[in-house]
């Protein structure tokens, strides 16, 4: 479980093909707190870590995750938003993230609003997705309030705080960025669905 919070980005230093699944090699500010079998966000995204050297850890992509994220246009260099899971004794400061990427969306607009910055996502409803102005969404593995919403797209207002300290400070229009969408919102969602006879 996590909250939303990038704790820190971590950089991409190795990519390695195994099969139909990808190790990647990353380092990052906490590596020597790190364990082995530890969950670990990575853009929103929950692997696990296998291998600690030095700086370095290893976590491991299967071919479904690489399906559903944007884990498979990493390249050596890019930057990864990460946070550890929650600890249950601290505060909730964003809100209730799985880390189990729901779908990806393309970054269609990027309005800079004299520091703080506009963003919008375009993504495919199909399924149990959506969103509600003030509420929440996960991109990146960032917890952030819904602004704006529409049919099949949204908008999120971005602190500068946050632009800086993430990798959204890297990003550009045609992006693709991990969608994680509120557990609540889509509980209700498969319930109404099912009460319309809907799948």
């Amino acid at each position: 479980m996590f909250t939303g919070i990038i704790e820190a980005v971590g950089v991409i230093e190795k990519i390695e093909e195994k099969g139909s699944n990808i190790n990647f090699t990353l380092s990052c500010p906490f590596t020597q707190e790190l364990k082995i079998d530890q969950s670990l966000a990575h853009n929103g995204c929950c692997l696990t870590v296998v291998e600690i050297s030095g700086h370095q850890y290893v976590v491991t992509a299967i071919h479904e995750t690489l399906e559903k994220t944007n884990l498979g246009k990493w390249e050596t260099g890019s930057v990864v938003n990460l946070e550890r899971c929650m600890k249950m004794d601290g505060r909730l400061d964003g809100h209730i993230v799985q880390g189990h990427v729901d779908k990806t969306g393309e970054i269609i607009n990027i309005e800079n609003k004299d520091g703080s910055y506009f963003v919008t996502v375009r993504y495919n409803s199909e399924g149990n997705f959506v969103t509600v102005p003030q509420g929440s969404i996960t991109m990146n593995g960032i917890s952030l309030t819904v602004a704006k919403s529409e049919d099949s797209q949204f908008s999120v207002a971005i602190i500068p705080y946050t632009w800086e300290f993430t990798n959204m400070q890297h990003a550009k229009i045609g992006d693709r960025v991990n969608l994680e969408f509120d557990i609540i919102g889509k509980y209700i969602a498969k319930l109404i669905h099912r009460q319309n006879g809907i799948e």
